[in-house]
């Protein structure tokens, strides 16, 4: 997990805790006003951190009005 900036790492805190607590899918915006950031943000960075994470799990699952993404812990 190099090159991991401290946007990203407060992403995937965020997503890990709520993956522990039983929340599996998750949009943008709800992980953005968690966290202050925007929801653009958050999405540009999503497919990147499932690439440089170990643990976490990030599909891109469906697009209604925004995207949802499912996170596993692997």
């Amino acid at each position: 997990m190099s090159d991991i900036t401290d946007e990203d790492r407060r992403i995937l805190d965020y997503l890990r805790d709520s993956v522990s607590t039983g929340e599996q899918y998750f949009r943008s915006k709800k992980i953005a006003a968690a966290l202050g950031l925007s929801s653009k943000q958050v999405g540009a960075r999503l497919p990147r951190l499932d690439e440089k994470s170990d643990d976490v799990e990030i599909e891109k699952w469906g697009r209604s009005r925004s995207t949802t993404w499912k996170v596993t812990m692997s």
